[in-house]
C-alpha cells in the first residue's frame, strides 16, 4: 500500500477528512476511559495520522518518560505498516519522526502557563511549530473547566488543534448531558471531539463510542473499535 492510500482507509477519516489542512481553524479533542484502556494508542494514531498529512505534531507526555513515549510510536507505526503491507515503510517512518517533538512533565510540574512559555520559546526560535499539540495523562480532576479553558485559549493563540486524554473511574457516577462522564463532564462544550473508550466483553474488543463529533451530539455515529492485541483502530 501506498502513503496516499493509507491516508484515505485510516479510520480516522470519520474525525477528519483527508485533505483538512492547516488553514483549519483550531479544535480541541477528548479521548476518555478507564486506566488501560488504550488511551495512549488512539493519540499516538492520531499523531501519525495528522504527521501523514503533512503536520508537525507536539506530543506531550505528562508522567511518562521519553523513552517509552518513543515506543508507542514505534510499536503502533509498525504495526500500521504491517497490517497495510505499506510500502517504503522505514523511509516513511523517518520521515514522521522528523515531523513529531516530544516534551515531557512530572505530574507536579505542568501547567498551562509553562507548556505556554516553552511553546513560544520554540515557535519563537524557529525550532519547532506545531500544528497538532498531544496532552496524555492530563489530570481533570482540578478545576476541569478552568484549565481547560485555558488551554483552548492557548489553541486559538498559537493556532494548534489539540487532543487530550483523560482518565475516568467506574465508581464516579456523575455524567454530562451529552454522557461525558466526570471529571469532565462540566467542560465538554470546551470539546469539538469526545471519545469514550468502553470495553464491548461479547465482541472482546474496546469500543470507541463517539459522543460529539465537529461540536454536535447525537448524530448517527461511526463504529469503530481498538483491536485488543495491537491496540489500532478499526472500522467496524
Amino acid at each position: 500500500m501506498l502513503k496516499e492510500d493509507l491516508i484515505k482507509k485510516n479510520p480516522l477519516r470519520v474525525l477528519s477528512p483527508a485533505d483538512q489542512g492547516k488553514s483549519e481553524a483550531p479544535k480541541m479533542g477528548l479521548v476518555m476511559s478507564r486506566a488501560g484502556l488504550g488511551k495512549t494508542a488512539i493519540l499516538v494514531q492520531i499523531a501519525l495520522d495528522s504527521m501523514l498529512r503533512g503536520n508537525k505534531v507536539l506530543h506531550v507526555s505528562i508522567g511518562q518518560s521519553l523513552e517509552k513515549t518513543k515506543i508507542w510510536y514505534d510499536d503502533i507505526f509498525h504495526d500500521i505498516a504491517s497490517m497495510d503491507h505499506l510500502e517504503r515503510a522505514a523511509e516513511i517512518q523517518e520521515e514522521l519522526m522528523c515531523q513529531r517533538m516530544i516534551m515531557t512533565f512530572n505530574e507536579e510540574s505542568f501547567g498551562v502557563a509553562k507548556l505556554r512559555e516553552r511553546l513560544k520559546d520554540l515557535i519563537e526560535q524557529n525550532i519547532f511549530q506545531p500544528d497538532c499539540l498531544l496532552v496524555d495523562g492530563f489530570d481533570c480532576s482540578i478545576s476541569p473547566e478552568k484549565v481547560l479553558g485555558q488551554m483552548r485559549d492557548l489553541a486559538k493563540d498559537m493556532n494548534i488543534t489539540m487532543w487530550f486524554s483523560a482518565v475516568c473511574h467506574r465508581g464516579d457516577e456523575r455524567v454530562s448531558k451529552a454522557g461525558v462522564p466526570a471529571p469532565c463532564h462540566e467542560a465538554d462544550a470546551l470539546f469539538d471531539t469526545i471519545i469514550l473508550l468502553q470495553p464491548d466483553a461479547e465482541k472482546k474488543c474496546v469500543a470507541l463510542n463517539i459522543i460529539k463529533r465537529d461540536g454536535k451530539v447525537g448524530e448517527s455515529r461511526p463504529m469503530l473499535t481498538l483491536d485488543p492485541s495491537t491496540l489500532l483502530i478499526l472500522e467496524n
